[in-house]
């Protein structure tokens, strides 16, 4: 059978593709050899959400008194919050269900391997085959946790985020390997239910991405409560023989020491799946892991792109998404179909989050980045303690931090710690979009009392014109 475009993963950036490309009036077919939503939905962003929404009510309730209420007996049920988890995540599956009929797309099950430029082979889990042609192609293969080789997952005591996503049972202690985002969250969740949580980070400071302010609060916030945290710190081995498990932990100057725990979760970041789907066959350029591709997201190969985790940059849905719409309009530019061709995504302009709790999100670079890159800074801070909602809320923790270019009044980067700062974000992306200055910012009216004028506010410090503190 023949398609105008095939699809290759049905993740964020996949599903996306295939539909932009049916609206752009191509004859499309998604090729998925799990579950239609890709890791995202079924392993990842959604399912890990409701996982949070789960600990901060546990956390509402366990400090009711502070809001005039009264909560007795309260205790988490481990076995029910992994049963909502799985349900929100099989509703938003049988949602991408919905989108594929209603956008006309053939969805196949199956795995994938490229033959040529044009043509893929799918192998059924029944062992049967079947071939398609297409004048496009898209590789959406995503990636899945990276296995570091003294820390081998066995899924049981050394895991991965797939399986702490759907444990038997609560573990009483947990060792989390590495502090970005996966390693945060599940730290946050496990600590608010009850488990003893330990964080071991090879960097110097947790969350090391971020800005080193927003690191130095959130490493406060988690020892607040009762995380234990070792920076510039590494797990050369863990003995899983006995009941639960040892890590030798190494420290910077040489010296071990060991932590016991019932569960090792490695959260050492992604790897693409890349291996056994054809690129050598083609010669698709891959490097460090990654399909290298152009601006619109085509490889080496005329015809054949890649979105998403499997390509360079940020591994995160939100970016794989745009990926996968701007090649699917690339496509129907080439066809013409499409009166312009898409514009190139600024990977400096795509906004991180982090939703453990106090949530973390940022966009743009940090101030030693930017100080680095020789610009003279005017960096402005407003903590959430001078906040009237955020003191309504119960929620004083964090800090909303922006840096502007002081010559031109570019916003340079933004960096927010605190409630619901993920909902906050979108306003200095849009900002930098934009080309907003921090006078405009400053001129914009936001609403009060909100959180998300903390933003202004931080914009007011930076410029000496601040009120509120």
């Amino acid at each position: 059978m023949a398609y105008d475009v095939l699809v290759i993963g049905s993740g964020p950036g996949g599903y996306p593709a295939a539909i932009r490309a049916s609206q752009l009036g191509f004859k499309v077919a998604i090729i998925e050899k799990e579950s239609l939503g890709g890791i995202c939905l079924n392993w990842g962003c959604i399912p890990t959400k409701a996982l949070l929404k789960s600990a901060q009510v546990n956390n509402y309730f366990k400090h009711a008194d502070a809001y005039g209420l009264k909560a007795e007996k309260i205790e988490a049920d481990f076995n029910a919050i992994i049963k909502r988890s799985r349900g929100v995540a099989e509703k938003m599956s049988k949602g991408v269900q919905f989108l594929m009929k209603k956008n006309k797309i053939d969805v196949i099950m199956g795995t994938a391997t490229l033959k040529t430029k044009s043509q893929v082979e799918i192998i059924a889990a029944d062992g049967s085959k079947q071939t398609l042609d297409a004048k496009f192609i898209v590789i959406a293969t995503g990636g899945r946790s990276r296995v570091l080789p003294n820390i081998p997952q066995d899924g049981k005591k050394i895991i991965g985020y797939r399986e702490a996503m759907v444990l038997p049972e609560q573990p009483k202690s947990m060792l989390v390997v590495g502090s970005g985002a996966i390693g945060t969250e599940f730290a946050f969740f496990y600590n608010s239910i009850g488990t003893k949580v330990t964080i071991v980070e090879f960097a110097d400071r947790v969350v090391p991405v971020e800005d080193a302010d927003i690191s130095k609060e959130l490493e406060k916030q988690f020892k607040k409560q009762g995380i234990e945290i070792y920076t510039s710190a590494s797990v050369e081995s863990v003995d899983t023989s006995g009941a639960g498990t040892k890590s030798t932990v190494k420290k910077q100057d040489g010296s071990t020491f060991t932590i016991e725990a019932d569960i090792v979760l490695s959260a050492a970041g992604v790897v693409a799946n890349v291996e056994n789907i054809g690129l050598e066959t083609l010669g698709i350029k891959t490097e460090k892991g990654k399909i290298i591709v152009d601006k619109y997201q085509q490889t080496n190969i005329a015809g054949v792109y890649a979105i998403g985790d499997c390509t360079p940059h940020q591994a995160l849905a939100h970016k794989a998404s745009k990926e996968g719409i701007n090649a699917a309009e690339h496509m129907a530019y080439s066809e013409k179909k499409l009166a312009h061709q898409p514009e190139g995504i600024d990977y400096n302009n795509v906004p991180g989050c982090t939703y453990c709790e106090p949530e973390i999100s940022s966009v743009g670079m940090t101030e030693a980045q930017a100080k680095e890159a020789g610009y003279e800074l005017k960096v402005g801070k407003f903590p959430f303690i001078a906040s009237g909602k955020a003191t309504a809320a119960g929620a004083t923790d964090g800090f909303v931090k922006v840096i502007y270019d002081a010559k031109y009044g570019e916003l340079l980067g933004a960096h927010m710690i605190g409630l619901n700062v993920t909902d906050m974000i979108a306003e200095a992306v849009v900002a930098r979009k934009l080309e907003t200055t921090g006078h405009e910012i400053l001129n914009a009216i936001h609403p009060h009392p909100t959180m998300s004028e903390a933003f202004k506010e931080a914009t007011a410090v930076a410029y000496g014109e601040a009120t509120d503190i």
